[in-house]
């Protein structure tokens, strides 16, 4: 985008979030076609010159967030408000999907900031995902250039924004703060591999920041054909049903997990190359869980007492409270 569309982005910004003008308007203003002017505004919010912040203790979801803070001996829990979404078409489960990843980043993004302007001498550890994506949009007016951003696990193969480097990149840019990550594959190829891997000098290091995280942002995923890291090719088929009889669940940081929390006897966990369960129960934790599809998962990550903190969609705390113990 050149400087003259930036300023444009930013006038249509302001007429539109500021002056109250709607679309039609603001397009009017500045002489631009409507259309224009919705691309400018998402593109503002996308580029984190527009933030969002929801006062989410005003919308009426304490006694669920108590709820569920009390069940998983939780120290806090953040729910967004349900949208009572009933797919009827792959396309409304998609958008569901969207509203539930925005939602969650929102109230993420929210969250650390707070942290941030409280203490900008911060080490935060950062997994991936679509959700955590999102928080990195959303975050914008803070500075903190003593903040210090790690991923806590290996980067993928995909260039993607949700990559584990792409996530510390945005947040260091965001903030001012430095960024920091494991310069190593998300999983080795052999356990050999990850021997040599892990006892590079580079990696020693990031790790000795990892694990000194003042707090750590997670998420979990799902062990199905529609999960990222079967979308992403991490996994093959054949590992995922492996993985499947194993008794897993779920995933965080390719860490997989059985209903109960417990990292399976599997060989894919002895590849993963990122802070296992013993040096994430070391650290808070806050996991970010977007989505119906991931409430078993969540159960279960919630049971292994890695988990400090939950910030969560209201659809899916909803349904998370009203699955059996």
């Amino acid at each position: 985008m050149s400087e003259d569309d930036d300023a444009l982005m930013v006038r249509a910004a302001w007429f539109y979030y500021v002056g109250g003008l709607n679309q039609e308007m603001t397009a009017a203003r500045l002489g631009l076609t409507r259309a224009r002017v919705n691309k400018m505004l998402a593109e503002a919010r996308e580029s984190g010159l527009v933030s969002i912040s929801i006062d989410h203790r005003r919308v009426g979801v304490l006694p669920l967030e108590d709820r569920l803070r009390t069940r998983f001996g939780l120290d806090f829990c953040i729910s967004t408000p349900a949208f009572g979404f009933h797919d009827t078409s792959k396309q409304d489960s998609e958008v569901r999907k969207q509203i539930a990843f925005r939602a969650v980043g929102v109230a993420a993004a929210n969250h650390l900031k707070t942290l941030l302007s409280e203490n900008d001498s911060l080490t935060v550890g950062t997994g991936w995902g679509r959700t955590i994506e999102q928080m990195t949009l959303h975050l914008a007016g803070v500075r903190a250039p003593h903040a210090r951003f790690i991923s806590i696990m290996g980067s993928l193969t995909a260039n993607n924004a949700y990559n584990p480097f792409e996530v510390v990149h945005s947040l260091a840019r965001r903030t001012g703060g430095e960024g920091y990550f494991l310069p190593v594959p998300f999983i080795a190829d052999s356990v050999d591999d990850k021997k040599v891997l892990i006892s590079q000098r580079s990696v020693v290091k990031a790790l000795e920041i990892a694990r000194s995280a003042s707090v750590c942002f997670i998420s979990a995923g799902e062990l199905t054909e529609e999960s990222l890291l079967r979308r992403q090719g991490m996994i093959s088929g054949t590992e995922l049903e492996s993985l499947r009889q194993a008794g897993a669940v779920g995933d965080t940081n390719g860490i997989f997990f059985d209903s109960e929390g417990r990292q399976v006897d599997h060989e894919l966990n002895e590849r993963t190359i990122a802070l296992g369960f013993e040096e994430l129960k070391a650290l808070p934790v806050l996991l970010l869980i977007a989505g119906l599809e991931k409430i078993q998962a969540a159960r279960a990550l919630l049971r292994s007492g890695v988990v400090n903190g939950l910030i969560i969609d209201g659809d899916a705390a909803e349904a998370l409270a009203a699955l059996g113990e």
